[in-house]
């Protein structure tokens, strides 16, 4: 695993071979001895210049629900997005569209009309730095712990990062909210304990003969392999 480049060279290592293979590689069925680059630069189909924030709504999706703006933001999949913007927005009906694969953002749009843009809402709560940290150390000695279930806890275990273009360190793709993350930590906690708790308790043994043996209660039935003394008598010889 020494070998592994670092996330941020591996991504300008691709970066320098993406810039070669259109600037500096000239491939044969090129003609002229063109690069990739100057073949682009020389079609004359025309081009529509897109502005650059507007490029990510290309790549999100709808769920096709209509929700409305509360005093708490508004909620997607059981969790609250707030926003600045939302003040004054209480009540309004909106829907909602998002990047396949990852749930720190999402665009809210009216719902009625063409859906016009409203803005974006981010997610409350987001569970910290040392919240993360600790989550991590709970699910990777989940992972351990789970051996006879060892594909679900590598899951668990197992961190994916959202795609990038540029050389910069890797984003999670999953967003945690301080209450999940907490909530996760308690339970690990509490399931751990459990475990500990006398994972190997010997029932213990019959008693010597010479040892007193409380009286049953009158009415009370008598197992069939214990001797009992006579009344009045606290042991037995």
């Amino acid at each position: 695993m020494d070998d592994l480049l670092p996330y941020p060279d591996f991504v300008k290592v691709l970066l320098d071979w993406v810039a070669w293979w259109n600037t500096g590689h000239r491939p044969a069925g090129l003609t002229g001895g063109r690069t990739p680059a100057q073949a682009w630069e020389a079609d004359p189909a025309p081009v529509e210049d897109v502005p650059e924030e507007r490029l990510a709504f290309f790549a999100l999706e709808d769920d096709g629900r209509i929700r409305k703006i509360s005093t708490n933001g508004v909620s997607w999949r059981r969790r609250a997005y707030i926003a600045d913007w939302m003040a004054g927005h209480v009540g309004t009906k909106v829907r909602l569209r998002y990047l396949p694969h990852f749930d720190g953002r999402i665009e809210v749009f009216s719902a009625e009309g063409w859906g016009r843009h409203l803005g974006s809402a981010y997610l409350a709560e987001t569970a910290t730095p040392a919240q993360r940290r600790a989550l991590s150390r709970v699910r990777e000695s989940r992972a351990r712990a789970l051996k006879a279930d060892l594909k679900a806890a590598e899951k668990l275990r197992r961190t994916r990062y959202t795609a990038t273009t540029t050389a910069a360190a890797p984003g999670r793709r999953r967003t945690e909210t301080a209450s999940e993350a907490q909530a996760e930590i308690v339970r690990a906690q509490a399931a751990d304990l459990a475990a500990r708790a006398l994972p190997d308790l010997i029932p213990p043994r019959d008693p010597p003969a010479g040892w007193a043996r409380p009286r049953p209660r009158p009415g009370t039935a008598v197992p069939a392999d214990t001797t009992d003394t006579e009344p009045g008598s606290g042991s037995r010889e």
